[in-house]
Order: C-alpha cells, then structure tokens, then sequence
C-alpha cells in the first residue's frame, strides 16, 4: 500500500513521525504526532495514521485514515477517522478531523457530541464544557446538560456546574438515575470543602470527584503544574509511616472505630498492612469481603491484578461493608485503579517501593537496579513503624501542609465522606495544562 509512489508528508513534524515509523517505531510516531495536532495538515497527519494503524493491526483505522489521506476535505471521511481514532483510543488524533466536520455542519449534534467524548478522553474538560455551552439552545437536559455539568465540575468551574446542575430536571430513563446521584454527590462534597477549588487544590478536587481523602502531597514540581502530584516516585519508609500516620488522622477526625486491619495478598500490601496493624494498634486479619469496621490496606490496587485473586477483591470492593475502609498508599493517578479508594496518600505517575528494585548510582556515575528486599513482610512492617515521619523538603514550592490542617479538612468533610458506591476515579482534578494528563 506505501510503495515509494506514495505521497510522503512535507510539513517538518508530520515527517519526523512519517521518519520514526520507517524504524518500526509507531509508539514514538504517535507521540510525534500529539504534540501540536490542533495546528498540523489533517490530510497529512491521516498519512502516518494509516501507516501506523498497518502497522497495529487496526484495520478499521487504516481504512478510515486511507480515505481521508485520500479526500481530506471530505466531512465524511473526516467524521469516519475521527470515530475510529476514538475508538482505537488516540482521540487527540479525532480532534482535529470531528472539529472540521462540525464546522462545515454546525447543526450536527451528534457530531458534537462524538468531539466531547474526545475532548473528555484527553482531559480537555474546558473545551468540552466550551463546546456545549455554545449549544445550549438547542440540546436536550440528557445527556448534553448533563454532560455540560460533569464537564464544568471536571474542569473547575463549580459556578458553571452548579448553574447547569440546577437547570437539569430528573431523568426519564432510568439508565441516567446513578449518572445523576454521582453527580449531586459531587456537588455536595464540594460545599462540604473547605478549601479554595482553584486550580492548584489537589486535595480538595480530589475529594470532589472520588470521594477520597488525599493524605500527602508532592514536594516536587507544585509550581509547574504538578500541584502535588508525583512523576517518578522512588518510596521510602518514612513516606510510607506518614501516610500511615495520616490515615491515623484521618480516623479520629471522621470518628472512625476500626476494629482491624484487612491485609490485601499482594506483597506490597500485605507489607503495608502489618505495618499498619503496628502504627493503628489493630489486629491484622486477611481481607474478607463482608468484614465490617475494618481498613483494608493496599500499597497499589493496581498490583493487585498480579494475584490471581486480585480481579475479584477488586470488584467486591466496590460494595463495601459497613465501617470498611479502603486506604491506598501510592494511586496512579494516569491509570487509575477499577476502584476508588477512600483514603489516598500520594498520587503518582510510576512508583517503587521501598523494598523494591531501586534505581541507584554507581561510584563511576552510572545507574543500576539493586536487588529487591527479600526479608520477612514482618520484619520490612517493623521497620516502617519504627521509621521516623520526616517530610522530604523538595524544591521548597509545596505550600506547607501540617497535621492541623489535614484534620481539619478531614473534620469539615467527615458527613460527607463514605456515601455512595466507590466508582473509579478517573482524573485527579483540573490542572492548569493538559499536558500532565
């Protein structure tokens, strides 16, 4: 199909990615590609997408981008790519080709309404609210209204979302019921905040749209529009001991009364949950799904999908039982877990622990990977307890974050936290650029 008769792109970072797939690397060709999509030729961009599409195996995108390389001013192949390009999960791909056709087609709501789902797929929640507000007079309350809303929530813009929410009567499919009390329950938890919602309250966003209670933040990067989150994450036991401390805190100021600590089979967290049994002055019991007033402790749930019965404690998580408690260590915050835990102590991009294989550098300045730390989980538990909870100091742009201030929003939060069922939470809050999405 690409013989050397085959047109090659000219623009100069459409050719880079053309160059990059010459190598079999398509991987690096989409990443080319993501950088400025908005602004690159469509009729181009559709001639690396084939290629890499040939090359995946995605049959339906190599067609669907053969024909628009082919006619690129043509609405219907741009709507076809487009819908493929979401499908096939590079919907940064789709913005560009959905934008044309609804330009040229300004009525077509279901045009729109495949560009928000695009635009929700990147993260580029402002757009998507944007684009449904200039279509206010003409949609209908489900989904767009409600699309409207979740969308303004998502990219901080609570008055937004508090006026839409208020226009949008009660569904009369009933499939729109649980859409619509997560979102009222999203809405309450951000009265209940006592912090400021603006771009930089990690926490706060965090609480507003999973309902779970983030313990710690990042020292690194806040300024750049990391507000909290971490990248790369070499964990320590005193970053572990503070977020088991945290949770401590947590528990008095919400009134908690565990009786126990659920230990989860994957190392990791068994590891965290015998040091948290230490620090709570709980006994330590493997997790039953039914077990009430209990913290059930995970150092990662998604090293869960490691054990053989991960997939399914995964899933009778998200009906918890009376006084359960999920606490998750380190969250992913760009591969969310299938289920959202209660209490979070740090977010990050890719983590290591403590007693993992760790990066460290050589006396001739070359990095290598250490051994992992094969000793008893008791014995790595012990040692977390007896560790001492000191803040890292960072790049010093973190704004401070004492004890008194996580209780009290832990204390002003406390009758809204735990209602409702724990669905996944799939963005940790606005940030001021897509770009950490």
């Amino acid at each position: 199909m690409f013989s050397r008769r085959n047109p090659r792109p000219k623009t100069p970072d459409v050719l880079k990615a053309w160059e990059l797939l010459d190598s079999d690397d398509v991987p690096g060709a989409l990443r080319q590609l993501r950088s400025d999509t908005d602004s690159l030729p469509l009729g181009e961009v559709a001639l690396v997408v084939a290629r890499a599409a040939e090359a995946a195996g995605f049959d339906d995108l190599r067609q669907a981008a053969s024909e628009l390389a082919a006619r690129p001013a043509l609405a219907k192949a741009q709507y076809a790519y487009g819908y493929a390009c979401v499908e096939r999960g590079v919907s940064y791909l789709a913005v560009p080709a959905l934008r044309e056709v609804l330009r040229a087609n300004p009525d077509a709501l279901g045009v729109m309404r495949e560009l928000v789902s695009a635009y929700e797929r990147e993260g580029r929640h402002a757009d998507a609210a944007e684009l449904l507000g200039r279509y206010e007079d003409r949609f209908v309350p489900w989904p767009d209204r409600y699309l409207l809303v979740y969308n303004a929530l998502m990219a901080g813009d609570l008055t937004l979302a508090r006026r839409q929410h208020a226009l949008l009567g009660d569904p009369e499919d009933a499939q729109w019921l649980p859409p619509r009390r997560r979102q009222t329950r999203m809405l309450e938890r951000a009265a209940a905040t006592t912090t400021p919602l603006d771009l930089a309250d990690l926490r706060g966003w965090q609480y507003v749209i999973g309902g779970t209670i983030l313990g710690t933040l990042s020292p690194y990067g806040f300024e750049a529009g990391m507000t909290g989150r971490f990248a790369f994450l070499q964990d320590t036991p005193e970053q572990c001991l503070r977020g088991l401390l945290r949770l401590r805190t947590l528990s008095a100021a919400a009134g908690l009364r565990p009786r126990s600590v659920s230990l989860l089979p994957d190392r990791d967290s068994r590891i965290l949950g015998l040091a948290a049994a230490r620090v709570l002055g709980l006994p330590a019991k493997p997790f039953a799904p039914g077990r009430e007033h209990t913290v059930v402790v995970a150092y990662d749930l998604n090293g869960l999908l490691d054990t053989p019965e991960g997939p399914e404690i995964l899933q009778q998580l998200h009906e918890r039982a009376p006084g359960q408690v999920l606490h998750e260590h380190a969250s992913c915050w760009t591969d969310a877990p299938a289920v959202t835990a209660d209490s979070v102590t740090l977010l990050h991009q890719s983590v290591v622990a403590p007693w993992g294989e760790r990066m460290a550098v050589c006396e001739d300045g070359t990095p290598r990977r250490g051994p992992a730390d094969e000793r008893p989980e008791e014995r790595i538990a012990e040692e977390i307890a007896a560790a001492e909870a000191v803040a890292d100091e960072g790049d010093g742009g973190t704004p401070a974050d004492p004890d008194e201030t996580f209780a009290g929003f832990a204390s002003a939060v406390r009758d809204t936290w735990l209602r409702g069922e724990r669905t996944a939470l799939r963005s940790s809050g606005p940030v001021p650029s897509g770009r950490f999405l």
